[in-house]
C-alpha cells in the first residue's frame, strides 16, 4: 500500500478515501472469516500444517495494515469531517 499524506488532501478527496476505508474493512473482514473457516476445517480435518499457517499469516497481515487506516481516521477527526 502506497504511503500517502493525508494532512496535504483536500476535504473531498479525504471523504472519497474515507469511503475507501470503509469497504476495505469490509472485505478484510470478509476474508480474515472465510481463513478463520479454513483454519477451522484443517483442524477437524487433523492437517496442522500449511494449510493453517498460510491463512494465519495472511490473517496477520491484514490486522497489521492499518497504518495508514489510523492516520486517515486521525486526519478526518481533526478536520471534524467524520
Amino acid at each position: 500500500m502506497e504511503e500517502r499524506n493525508f494532512a496535504d488532501l483536500t476535504d473531498d478527496e479525504l471523504k472519497t478515501e474515507a469511503k475507501k476505508l470503509k469497504s476495505r474493512t469490509v472485505l478484510n473482514a470478509f476474508i480474515i472469516g472465510f481463513m478463520i473457516g479454513i483454519i477451522i476445517w484443517s483442524i477437524l480435518k487433523s492437517t496442522l500444517g500449511l494449510l493453517t499457517l498460510i491463512p494465519l499469516f495472511f490473517i496477520y497481515k491484514l490486522a497489521n495494515s492499518s497504518k495508514n487506516d489510523k492516520a486517515l481516521k486521525a486526519v478526518l477527526k481533526e478536520r471534524k469531517l467524520k
